[in-house]
């Protein structure tokens, strides 16, 4: 680490904490030549992967614009923000768990859908819509089949029901309709 003050290359750390609730190291340094002292914090450095696009498109990953895709699909629907920005968390360290320095949107599409399924079923169907490109009821109602058959049981206690026909489980004390 070079001094900022007289840019001499040869600095002794005295102290060293954790800081910003442990993703980061806050470093007490001071240069061997002037004296001086500073502080540096040192971050682990986080790479996305590229996103390769239908077309063969390289554009960098862009959080937001994931977070803006989500919020769409669960648009109206009974899922905090506390619930989004996790969800956006679990798909980036997924993203990066991969170790690629590319991956496809439809690689992304696929792990949203996932998050979507685990969020709200609702969701993961708007979502589907748009991104397998249904073109009539029938595709709506193929992927509906899709997702009773993964499901296999009936709607969690936090989740509206799907379909009309969807009966919810009761707990003691709880009406439902």
């Amino acid at each position: 680490m070079h001094c900022p003050f007289c840019a001499h290359d040869d600095t002794k750390v005295n102290d060293s904490r954790l800081a910003a609730e442990g993703s980061q190291i806050r470093r007490r340094r001071e240069c061997l030549a002037c004296g001086e002292r500073f502080t540096t914090f040192e971050t682990a450095e986080l790479v996305m992967p590229l996103v390769v696009k239908s077309d063969e498109r390289r554009v960098p990953f862009d959080e937001n614009k994931l977070r803006s895709g989500l919020h769409k699909a669960l648009e109206k629907r009974p899922v905090s923000r506390e619930s989004v920005e996790e969800a956006v968390g679990h798909i980036t360290r997924k993203l990066r768990g991969l170790g690629e320095r590319e991956v496809t949107s439809r690689q992304i599409g696929e792990i949203v859908m996932e998050e979507l399924h685990r969020l709200d079923e609702v969701a993961y169907v708007r979502y589907a819509s748009v991104y397998r490109h249904f073109q009539d009821v029938e595709a709506f109602r193929e992927e509906v089949d899709r997702l009773r058959h993964r499901r296999g049981k009936l709607p969690s206690e936090d989740q509206l029901s799907l379909l009309p026909g969807d009966v919810l489980p009761r707990k003691p004390g709880k009406v439902r309709k």
